[in-house]
């Protein structure tokens, strides 16, 4: 494991030192993950199908919690839940 030190800018933007970046180039994409005390940055190059559609269907699900708290959700007859489930 390789450590080094950055900091947030006042633009919320974060260096990755040198020594860190030598397995990315300039226009590589990045995933961060947040739990509660630390951020996991993976290159999306690296992840497997399976995996980008899990994590589309987790940031809908969040999306759709958040509408039915804010008392935003839509009711639906099962039928209709059903064949719309259908297209994703």
């Amino acid at each position: 494991m390789e450590i080094a030190l950055t900091k947030i800018s006042s633009k919320g933007q974060i260096v990755i030192p040198s020594e860190l970046r030598q397995d990315f180039k300039e226009g590589d994409q990045l995933m961060i993950i947040k739990n509660a005390h630390q951020l996991i940055l993976k290159k999306t190059s690296e992840l497997d199908k399976n995996l980008k559609e899990d994590l589309a269907f987790a940031k809908r699900t969040e999306a759709a919690r958040r509408r039915i708290e804010q008392g935003k959700g839509i009711r639906k007859d099962f039928d209709a839940f059903i064949a719309e489930m259908k297209t994703w």
